[in-house]
């Protein structure tokens, strides 16, 4: 018998559902990302401002000291500074809570109606099976002989 090739492999691989369905989630949970991040950006991160004195959470930063070479200069002439951006880390983990949280409902639904699912499963008890022909027929005889005593 002849080894599959390795493509072979990969296109049954890629054909099979589980791989669809990371590949189709990857692709929804990549765009729902974006949405996270709109709503922490432009909803939340600007309430939780209103409460922290307006401070705007992008332009939270440490300045770094420059330890060797001269200072580099942009186009207008102003030093370029060497920035550590924690408000935008900020910003970034509270949309990676919002996520986690939205993830974790869907996931939760999902559980409670697959259980669901399950427990209607075992409710409705099993139908008994259909008589065979011999037992139909075997009953017929055994209802002859008890009429015929």
């Amino acid at each position: 018998m002849k080894k599959p090739s390795w493509w072979d492999e990969f296109t049954a691989f890629a054909v099979k559902g589980n791989a669809m369905a990371l590949a189709v989630g990857t692709i929804i949970g990549a765009a729902f990302s974006g949405i996270t991040k709109s709503l922490t950006d432009d909803i939340i991160m600007p309430i939780v401002a209103i409460f922290m004195g307006n401070v705007d959470f992008s332009e939270l930063k440490i300045v770094l000291p420059r330890l060797f070479g001269e200072a580099v200069l942009d186009e207008a002439g102003n030093p370029i500074l060497n920035t550590l951006n924690y408000g935008n880390f900020i910003s970034a983990v509270i949309n990676f809570f919002i996520l986690a949280l939205v993830v974790f409902f869907l996931v939760r639904g999902l559980n409670r109606l697959t259980e669901a699912g399950k427990k209607k499963e075992e409710a409705a008890p099993p139908a008994p099976p259909a008589p065979s022909a011999e037992e139909v027929l075997l009953t017929e005889i055994r209802d002859l002989l008890k009429e015929q005593k």
